[in-house]
């Protein structure tokens, strides 16, 4: 189908760009969107972050900790972790492709972000619930599988509703959404910290909540049956790959996200086991003093996001800040490996926020802006997922052997993780396409 023009035989206007994208299969520029779509947006993905976060920064570790205590407990986390992270790595392109084929009167993004928030909301009760480590296992994999459709559509919403001058900046806003889900999970977390239930399931009501708000005044993408992309086994297969070659500013990206996010997952992974063994803080602490370091990281991380994102705008540049943020975060990690006491660790901590919240602020419209096809964004978005998503299943697996390696040290795992920051940075130098 043909994209509308005005009656002039111009430029389509906004009303029919938008028209565009609601009803028809191929996606015309946006219009402009207003700030109560940027705010509803916004928050959804403040509650999605959260559904991820909450459990990720705190409740799994102490869930582990609690069922088989902090001998076993890193082993067993990574057990949990890598399993989750491995499965997220396939569910999120999979659920793009879906999303980009759906043909419901609902639209494309919608029904997934329904299921995978109901589905994955599930898994969390399971987690809470279990008396034993498998059954965290299989509750933890049901969790990422099915929050991993609901974010694969919600990453899908930027190329459907938002023009490419605007991306910046909203991008820069969606960063912001990291810190204050990182920041609310702690706190309610630590409100909760004597009940393991509550402090998994609070979490979970709230992202649901915001979630839920979003989907309800969504005025999705349709998309008509015949424009449905073709399906078959190869098309499926292609799912979880876009071909470097034909692409390499695309696979450049790819390697520059999963290296950072490979830094970042040896954290957040290992942050709460790092308190409580380099550190010597008791187990009671422990949620407290996660919430102090995600304060101070998250204040950063906004204030850094909100500067980055306009500027990014303003200059046109992508690149000059990928590269520096993950400079900036490689040496947040090299503090925090040295740290010997809290003043250290927070202070490497608010030092993270201000590279990550350069990187968070321009990520997605780099993304975006380099993405191989369009017509298929949810799918192409997904396959880059995997570089987010891979981190948290490769980190948790070989840490055990970066920590054999420098005698349980974790100076020698967090200084691992700051070198992947800095390769993160090499990499972006290479792309063409984007400034």
């Amino acid at each position: 189908m043909g994209r509308p023009t005005s009656r002039k035989g111009g430029t389509p206007s906004a009303g029919q760009r938008s028209a565009d994208v609601a009803l028809c299969g191929a996606p015309a520029e946006p219009a402009r969107v207003g700030w109560g779509f940027i705010t509803l947006y916004a928050l959804a993905y403040t509650g999605t972050s959260l559904l991820f976060l909450a459990p990720l920064l705190v409740s799994l570790a102490l869930k582990v900790n609690d069922l088989v205590g902090i001998g076993a407990a890193p082993s067993r986390l990574a057990l949990v972790t890598s399993v989750g992270s491995l499965l997220a790595m396939i569910a999120n392109p999979f659920f793009g492709r879906l999303s980009d084929r759906t043909s419901s009167a609902w639209g494309m993004r919608r029904p997934w972000m329904l299921v995978g928030l109901t589905t994955g909301s599930l898994g969390i009760l399971a987690v809470a619930l279990a008396p034993n480590v498998a059954v965290v296992l299989v509750g933890w994999c049901i969790a990422q599988v099915f929050f991993n459709a609901l974010l694969a559509a919600m990453a899908a919403v930027m190329p459907d509703h938002v023009p490419t001058d605007q991306r910046g900046m909203v991008s820069g806003i969606i960063a912001i959404c990291l810190p204050v889900a990182s920041v609310l999970g702690t706190f309610l977390v630590q409100l909760f910290d004597q009940n393991v239930l509550t402090m998994l399931m609070v979490p979970c009501a709230v992202g649901a909540s915001l979630v839920l708000l979003f989907v309800a005044r969504l005025t999705d993408r349709r998309l008509e049956p015949g424009h449905r992309p073709p399906w078959s086994i190869r098309e499926l297969l292609s799912t979880f790959y876009v071909n470097p070659r034909r692409n390499p500013d695309f696979a450049w990206v790819f390697a520059s996200r999963f290296l950072l996010v490979t830094a970042y997952a040896f954290l957040v992974t290992y942050q709460a086991y790092y308190l409580l063994e380099h550190l010597g803080t008791s187990e009671a602490d422990v949620p407290h003093q996660i919430y102090l370091g995600t304060l101070i990281q998250s204040a950063a991380l906004v204030a850094s996001a909100l500067v980055t994102g306009k500027l990014s705008d303003h200059t046109g540049r992508r690149k000059a800040f990928v590269c520096g943020a993950a400079l900036v975060y490689g040496t947040a990690l090299l503090v925090i490996a040295g740290a010997d006491d809290l003043t250290t660790y927070l202070v490497g901590m608010g030092l993270g926020g201000v590279g990550f919240g350069m990187y968070m602020a321009v990520d997605l419209a780099l993304v975006v802006d380099v993405l191989p096809d369009t017509h298929q964004a949810a799918k192409d978005l997904g396959v880059l997922n995997i570089a987010g998503a891979l981190p948290f299943s490769l980190a948790p697996a070989i840490a055990p052997a970066i920590l054999a390696v420098g005698g349980d040290s974790y100076r020698t795992l967090f200084g691992v993780a700051g070198a992947c920051a800095v390769a993160g940075a090499a990499s972006i130098f290479p792309v063409k396409g984007v400034r």
